[in-house]
């Protein structure tokens, strides 16, 4: 007796949960994918970025020198955040402790929507693994409770009048592991990354705000690395 036969030949309500685990793993495989691309790219991004942070580039320069509608993101975008609201300060206020505090808020502001970025659709996958091995073990109990009905109406009972039942049952449990399994090993590893890649972005922004407030003790020439 094959999969497809059981699964077209399941009750109702054990196919329907067989339609909601095959979507749910569909659909974890959708931001699996997503999700990996996008931090493969916000990591090279990071990378390409320190690279010429470090370099000794003016940050004037830096700043200014952006393709057009360019959208930064990562360290960079938590550099300029700060750095336009730095330059933005510079000219109303003498105090360096005003200026530091204003780019410390942009910072936190742009961190928190990286933070966003890079946890985005995470939940989805958190959810399918946790909620399927559940969903899934709900329709092998529907399909045990089938095999005890038809049991109870054969005047005879045998291996025959349930294996279709508890056959159903199992397949049930399977699609729920086999939605789970994979959320909760791309969960963790993307989860990991992007813990590892918003680690950096704090740490860039506390150097970033050193390197300010460096520059700011003599008030006087442009900002450098």
């Amino acid at each position: 007796m094959s999969i497809p036969h059981l699964i077209m030949n399941a009750s109702l309500v054990v196919q329907l949960v067989m339609l909601l685990l095959l979507a749910a793993s569909v659909a974890s495989w959708v931001v699996i994918f997503q999700r990996s691309f996008a931090l493969s790219r916000a990591r090279k991004a990071q990378k390409a970025f320190d690279e010429r942070f470090w370099s000794g580039v003016d940050l004037n320069e830096l700043y200014r020198d952006v393709p057009e509608n360019y959208e930064a993101q990562g360290s960079e975008h938590v550099f300029r955040a700060g750095f336009r609201e730095f330059n933005r300060l510079m000219p109303k206020t003498r105090s360096s402790e005003a200026v530091l505090d204003g780019v410390q808020r942009s910072q936190r502001v742009a961190l928190s929507r990286e933070e966003d970025n890079l946890n985005d659709k995470l939940t989805l996958l958190a959810t399918v693994a946790s909620a399927s091995p559940y969903i899934g073990l709900f329709g092998t109990v529907w399909g045990i409770m089938g095999s005890f009905q038809s049991l109870s109406m054969a005047q005879q009972a045998t291996l025959s009048t349930v294996a279709p039942w508890i056959a159903e049952a199992l397949v049930a449990t399977a699609m729920g592991l086999f939605a789970a399994i994979p959320a909760v090993i791309f969960y963790n590893r993307l989860s990991s990354i992007a813990s590892r890649l918003l680690g950096e972005y704090e740490d860039f922004a506390e150097e970033f705000h050193s390197i300010l407030h460096r520059n700011l003790q003599g008030r006087g020439g442009n900002p450098a690395a």
